[in-house]
Parts: C-alpha cells; structure tokens; sequence
C-alpha cells in the first residue's frame, strides 16, 4: 500500500482536513499517477455534505483529475511513464453488461464505480483526487493531448464531458438553435463546446451580470430568466436546453422554450425532486431527459475536440489550504468558472 498526502472531509458537517489515504498497490494492469491538478465539481459539496446519502467518513472527493503517469503494471499497454493523463468521475466498471460493451460504462448496469465514496471490488471505499497520488486501472485513464494546459484540462473530466455528452447525443451543430441554462462550471462549458460545435447559443442565467462573460465565451445572445418577459419572447425557439443547474427550477416553464420535438437535458443534479406538468411535454411532442457524463471512448473523444479548438475551462488555481474557502464561494456562485487546487500544495 502508498500512503498519500490528501484533503478529507471527516463528516457531513466539518472543514476538509490534511490527512493521509491509502493507495493500492499498481497491479498488472494498473497505473500509477502524481496528480498535478483537482478541480472542485459542486458533485464534490453535494457527496461530503451527505446530500445525495450517508457517506464513509474520512473521504477525499475530487474527479476531475490531471496528472503524469510514475509507474505502470508490468501488463499495462495504453499509457507509459511520463505521459500525460486524466481520471474522470469513474475508476471501473463490470466491463461485461449491455452498456459497458457499448462503451457506456457510466450506465453499468452491475453499477459503475466512482472516483470517491464508492466501494471498489477490493471492499476498500475509493478516494478521490484531493490528493497527491491515485492508483487506476489503465481502462479507466484517458490521454490529455499537448495541447491543453493541465490545469484547464482537469475540469473537462468532469464539467467538459458532462456537457459535451449531450451536445453530441442530441446532435448540437450548424442550424441548432441550443440553450445553456446557467452560466457557472458545466454551464460556461456547454456553451464553448456547443458554440465550437457549430450551434446558434443562448445563455439563459438568472440575470445579466455574467453576460459579458457568456458572449466571450461563444454565446451568441444572453437573456436574463428573472425577467418574465424573456419566457414569452423566446416561447418555441430552441431545438436543445441544456440545463446546468444544480438547483431547482421551473422545468415547465423552460419546456415552453422548445420547438416541436425539441429536447430538454438535465445535467445539473439537485438533491430535491424536479416536478414536471405533463401538459407541457404532451403539448409540443417535447421531451425532458437526462444525461450523465460520458464514456471513456467518448471522453477520449471530448478531450481531443478541446485540444483541436483550443478549448480549457476558465480557472482559478488555488493551493490546498484554500478547499473550504473554495467551497462557500461555490455556494455562493462567487467562481469564474472553476477552482482547480494546485496539489502540490499538498506535499
């Protein structure tokens, strides 16, 4: 075993604290990785803070990881020492059902297993990426090409392919009309994606103090959603809404924004439940669904779409002792538009 240095939380309600995990050893298929970079996902607060159910107390959160491969099993043919690497939301999956072999091992069926908080086939209880090092299976870690920055590519394992899933599954491109609604982590990448894809963007958010941003980053026009004159302007419009919120919202009312056929994606996850009147599905053969994160085939995928337009999240880098500050501020949406922990910090 490797013993680590690492940020945990030791319960639902206290500070994440300096602290040491365990890693397993690398076994044959194994890869060993010094983690340079960990984004804060709002996934993180929702799982330490018992939001989404009872945790195993101390856990160190973190999927969106970027580092350097150290150390390879002797049977590992993907990745060599030295190259540069990421680790998304999920470390494993049965690999044998229906949607594994489709290469959709985030809908195992036999369920897949998480980055953090999950129980790995050992028994063990995973830990994320606050943290200095991680052992994973080779299958599970994508190539960061060299073209993106360690530190803005951290957030697209998590923010990055959360977005881009949907975007392609629902076919966002030239002559798509496509809504982001909200303009924070997964929001201000829905719309550099969904604008590289070639889609006609609109940023619906709360109001407009982030409108500056949201036109820079690629949208094309920017309504304020506390505005009720925005709802009947812009009724029948969009082909696709991706909703990036992690709190409740009318649906209803943004179910009226779509054309006939039109789709609405929920990405965000609220702890509590989002009510839908079936009028406003049945009315325009509209649908509301779901997506969550992507593939390893897929995210390999987005990764490389991000490199070959240029594309990073917009980051701030702060060092260890900065992770509860880090986390009001997302509270509080005071984030422009991810904190990425430097882990050295962690040494």
């Amino acid at each position: 075993m490797l013993s680590v240095n690492a940020y945990a939380a030791p319960s639902a309600t206290g500070d994440l604290v300096p602290t040491t995990i365990e890693r397993r050893d690398v076994g044959p298929h194994d890869v060993l990785i010094e983690i340079k970079y960990a984004g804060i996902c709002h996934s993180d607060i929702h799982t330490v803070r018992g939001d989404w159910g009872p945790q195993q107390y101390p856990l160190a959160p973190g999927h969106e990881i970027a580092g350097i491969v150290t150390e390879v099993g002797a049977e590992v043919t993907k990745h060599a020492i030295g190259d540069r690497v990421g680790v998304g939301c999920m470390v494993n999956s049965c690999r044998e059902c229906a949607n594994c072999l489709k290469g959709e091992e985030q809908y195992c069926l036999n369920g897949m297993i998480g980055t953090y908080g999950a129980e790995d086939r050992d028994g063990t209880v995973t830990q994320g990426g606050y943290s200095t090092h991680v052992v994973v299976t080779e299958d599970f870690v994508v190539r960061i090409p060299e073209g993106l920055d360690l530190a803005a590519a951290a957030p697209l394992l998590c923010a990055g392919i959360t977005t881009f899933s949907p975007l392609r599954r629902w076919g966002a491109g030239p002559g798509k009309k496509v809504a982001v609604v909200g303009l924070g982590g997964l929001g201000h990448m829905a719309v550099k994606l969904a604008s590289a894809m070639g889609a006609e963007v609109t940023v619906l958010s709360q109001s407009l103090k982030k409108q500056e941003d949201g036109l820079r980053l690629g949208a094309d026009s920017y309504y304020a959603t506390n505005d009720p004159a925005t709802f009947e302007l812009l009724a029948g419009t969009f082909e696709l809404i991706i909703n990036t919120v992690s709190a409740s919202i009318d649906i209803s009312a943004y179910l009226q924004l779509l054309t006939l056929d039109g789709a609405l994606v929920n990405v965000g996850a609220p702890a509590e439940p989002l009510p839908v009147n079936a009028f406003a599905l049945i009315m325009g053969r509209r649908s509301f669904a779901g997506s969550m994160i992507g593939g390893i085939r897929e995210t390999q995928e987005m990764l490389d779409f991000c490199a070959e337009h240029g594309l990073g999240a917009e980051i701030e880098v702060i060092p260890a002792s900065k992770i509860n500050d880090a986390y009001e501020r997302v509270l509080a949406s005071d984030v422009r538009y991810r904190f990425v922990i430097d882990t050295s910090t962690l040494s």
